[in-house]
């Protein structure tokens, strides 16, 4: 009977660490990784170095960004931070 006294604050310690930090990360990595598989041609983007711009093209694991004054940058996938406007949302407004 000690003994379950003496685990149960450890357990209980685990349980509320997990459901308070553990699994909320978890559902954000993959919300941002399901974001950067649904990156399209024509997306206005942020990079998590600020850099905003327009996807141009897409590969497997990398895309290129066309900047405000025409240039193209190649970036990893995993550089995106964010989407701003999504290429279905600009044709929805036209």
């Amino acid at each position: 009977m000690e003994m379950l006294g003496t685990i149960a604050p450890l357990i209980l310690m685990f349980a509320i660490f997990y459901f308070l930090l553990i699994r909320p990360q978890q559902k954000r990595q993959k919300a941002v990784t399901q974001m950067q598989n649904d990156l399209k041609k024509g997306d206005k983007i942020v990079t998590i170095g600020g850099l905003h711009g327009i996807v141009d093209a897409i590969d497997e694991g990398k895309i290129v960004i066309k900047c405000g004054d025409g240039s193209r940058l190649t970036y990893d996938r995993a550089a995106v931070r964010e989407v701003t406007e999504s290429s279905s949302d600009l044709l929805a407004k036209s």
